[in-house]
């Protein structure tokens, strides 16, 4: 019998988390606005960067989750990551540094960015792996620890854009290194915390130690033909991933970034649940996870506008003035994970309660519900600027509305997701396919780098069209949002029995 208090190392994996996420959502908060204001980028570079960038960063779970369930162990992958990304942190605080020399400024701007995307790689699937696996399985403790641990995450990203953009965010390009310096400190606390502590804490009721590198097993005789099998096997999806690669690339004029991330995006899960060792069950619970990440690509792809276009718009058309003073653009992004943590318990206390009488919808379901809170948001804003003049700025509420609809959305479909990849995934393939979950984050990124790019800009001689239509100004651009999300989510609302069956049991 479970008690209903929670082991004390999930309060370190919140810690840990919260600072990590602190310096992610820092940094991401003044990211465009350092390129646009101090390195001079057009918004279009500025938002295919952005999208790279993130989608990437997204991309490299894969291999994190995989080196952790091979031969690290989630231990040591974390600290890797923790420290890749402290360096990368410090690179654009050199960066921002030297903004005055493009020669410097560039190579720095882009080495931290490659740092931060691996680091994020080997420390976020499995950190979130880890607090599964302080609990035994069937524990029902797992979904609200997943909702303490997302507010975790959140009270980092409400933190981030208020302490990093008061530095950073200034109208001085030069104070941006200053809010990269914060964001490469919180890096170093979560770090930190987490070596001092991680013996102690992070361990089983049992008392032992969770995340270590995985036994190695003798091998048998005659083993080596199965090897060389495996190793046949990976030949063949690497040269498909290749054969992807170069048909985005060629034919789909996705570019270089785009085109591996997506390629990967196929590949990787396909060569997952090709594992022969896989059950029917397992396949299929599998199958669900995939589904259900592709139809969570619309979701975030949406979402992430907060970095890109959204405080663009922040920025040129809203009124950010407030009692005799006028509030930074970035200070805009600490909305959701604010309404996130004021919200959080009032969700968990809702699914138990509907839980308890039956009524509680099912994992697809909630997903489905999010998509269409998340159009919501649009649908108000687009109705914000419907007709709008250019050099008319609009209300905060605008904003806000948008961002309470997009955070309850959010709430339906996130937290919820990191659960049920737990739940259904094999524990041979816990932490990749923690990795594979994210994958759908990487896509979406990208994709929302590349609708980003559509922001309408009346300098530009000829407006930007998106399968056909012209982006003629900000009522035009929402209403894409509005279209994906309610088509996903009215796709999926049609594929909710058919995805209960294949999770075999679990809720």
């Amino acid at each position: 019998m479970h008690t209903m208090t929670h082991p004390k190392g999930l309060y370190l994996l919140f810690f840990t988390e919260m600072w990590e996420r602190f310096s992610y959502y820092g940094m991401r908060a003044i990211f465009t606005l350092f390129m646009i204001k101090a390195l001079l980028f057009d918004k279009a570079l500025a938002s295919e960067i952005y999208g790279s960038y993130t989608g990437l960063v997204y991309l490299t779970p894969l291999i994190g989750g995989y080196m952790a369930d091979r031969y690290w162990g989630n231990r040591r992958a974390i600290l890797v990551g923790g420290v890749l990304m402290a360096i990368g942190h410090f690179c654009l605080f050199l960066s921002a540094s030297n903004y005055g020399d493009l020669a410097v400024a560039q190579p720095l701007l882009f080495l931290g960015l490659g740092l931060l995307i691996f680091g994020n790689g080997f420390f976020k699937p499995n950190i979130s792996t880890m607090v599964g696996q302080l609990y035994p399985e069937g524990d029902k403790r797992v979904d609200s620890a997943f909702t303490i641990f997302y507010m975790g995450i959140n009270l980092g990203a409400f933190l981030a854009p208020l302490v990093c953009g008061w530095f950073g965010d200034t109208g001085n390009p030069a104070d941006f290194r200053w809010g990269f310096l914060a964001a490469c400190i919180g890096m170093i606390i979560s770090i930190l915390s987490f070596e001092l502590l991680k013996n102690k804490l992070i361990v089983t009721a049992s008392g032992e130690a969770v995340g270590m590198a995985p036994v190695k097993l003798i091998r048998a005789e005659g083993e080596s033909s199965t090897t060389s099998m495996k190793l046949s096997h990976k030949f063949v999806w690497i040269v498909a991933s290749f054969g992807l690669f170069v048909v985005m690339y060629c034919f789909m004029d996705l570019g270089v970034i785009g085109s591996i991330i997506f390629s990967t995006t196929i590949i990787g899960p396909a060569a997952i649940i090709a594992d022969n060792t896989l059950t029917a069950v397992e396949k299929q619970r599998i199958g669900v996870i995939y589904l259900l990440a592709f139809f969570v690509i619309f979701f975030w792809a949406a979402f992430e506008q907060a970095g890109a276009s959204l405080t663009f718009f922040a920025e040129e058309q809203t009124d950010r003035r407030w009692a005799g003073m006028e509030i930074p653009a970035s200070f805009f992004q600490s909305i959701n994970a604010i309404l996130i943590i004021l919200l959080a318990p009032l969700f968990a206390m809702l699914w138990t309660f509907l839980g308890r009488r039956d009524w509680e919808p099912s994992i697809p379901v909630k997903q489905a519900l999010g998509l269409l809170f998340l159009s919501a948001g649009y649908l108000l804003i687009a109705f914000g600027v419907a007709g709008l003049d250019p050099t008319v700025k609009v209300s905060m509420m605008w904003l806000f509305g948008l961002y309470l609809l997009h955070t309850i959305g959010e709430l339906c479909l996130s937290p919820i997701g990191l659960a049920m990849v737990v739940k259904l995934a094999p524990v041979k393939f816990a932490s990749l396919l923690m990795g594979v979950w994210f994958l759908s984050m990487a896509a979406a990124s990208k994709l929302a780098g590349m609708l980003s790019g559509l922001y309408p800009d009346p300098t530009l001689p000829v407006p930007p069209r998106f399968i056909g239509l012209e982006i003629s100004g900000l009522y035009e651009f929402f209403m894409i949002f509005v279209i994906l999300s309610v088509f996903a989510a009215l796709i999926l609302f049609t594929l909710t029995k058919s995805l209960q069956k294949m999770m075999h049991g679990v809720q």
